[in-house]
């Protein structure tokens, strides 16, 4: 991972799902929750992102909005938001600039196979566009609560 807590978080304008963009410029003035996924509707990722859902009023008291991001498409992103009733932004990045810029995209290794993907990771950006909070490796079952933990503390 090549940012650090204090850097300015890199901007990224990426189709969301439910047609159009999200920005991190149209986010200015609100801390946000980035977090980089691999792949809607699989089990960690599932059970990450319902970590998230199931915090969304605490999150929104602390005026943090939660941004998930993966190389799925909007209609994938779509698909995985009504199934599990999330009710935050996921972005597309097909082409994968933005788990570049944010250094997410790694080599990865699993039964003896390398390859490239997503590293779970997030990163807290304050309404600057500071980087707060890292959280690189996540581990998906308490995970929410430890970045509300950082929201309320920023």
């Amino acid at each position: 991972m090549t940012l650090a807590i204090g850097d300015k978080a890199p901007d990224f304008k990426l189709p969301a799902d439910g047609g159009g963009t999200l920005s991190l410029k149209d986010l200015r003035g609100r801390k946000v929750v980035l977090y980089f996924y691999p792949k809607d509707d699989t089990p960690g990722c599932t059970t990450e992102a319902q970590g998230f859902r199931d915090a969304i009023e605490a999150f929104e008291k602390e005026g943090a909005v939660i941004v998930g991001a993966s190389k799925d498409s909007v209609a994938r992103h779509d698909r995985f938001k009504a199934k599990y009733g999330l009710p935050f932004h996921l972005v597309s990045d097909e082409d994968g600039s933005l788990c570049e810029s944010y250094g997410v995209w790694v080599e990865k290794r699993l039964y003896g196979r390398t390859y490239m993907g997503i590293q779970r990771a997030t990163f807290l950006i304050d309404g600057a566009g500071v980087i707060r909070g890292i959280w690189p490796k996540v581990k998906v079952k308490e995970h929410a609560a430890e970045v509300l933990a950082a929201v309320k503390a920023l």
